[in-house]
């Protein structure tokens, strides 16, 4: 009667090792996989990271050129400003001159 008995213990014992085994080896590709679900998770957010310092980058020289060409536009600004008043000193001197030597039209 031991050996039954013993037997039937020892085929309990197994089915219960074999089954937890299964068991945890289960839980272990589940954890695998959501390791590797968060492996990816991170490579998608690093990649993201990388595109938007992309357009950061691109949106610096973006406004360096702008800026390069506001001071391009101001020392036009300038550069006419001076030809005008120039010009303007000019004909006023030409304006006494004519008045001086009585070559005035008026």
């Amino acid at each position: 009667m031991k050996k039954p008995i013993v037997m039937l213990a020892l085929m309990l014992s197994m089915g219960v090792i074999f089954t937890s085994c299964r068991d945890t080896a289960k839980e272990n590709e589940a954890d695998d996989m959501e390791m590797s679900d968060d492996m990816d998770d991170v490579a998608d957010d690093m990649e993201d990271a990388a595109d938007d310092m992309d357009d950061v980058n691109d949106d610096n020289n973006s406004v360096g050129s702008d800026i390069e060409q506001a001071a391009d536009d101001a020392g036009d600004a300038v550069k006419n400003a001076a030809n005008e008043t120039g010009d303007a000193v000019e004909n006023a001197a030409n304006e006494v001159s004519d008045e001086v030597d009585g070559n005035d039209d008026y």
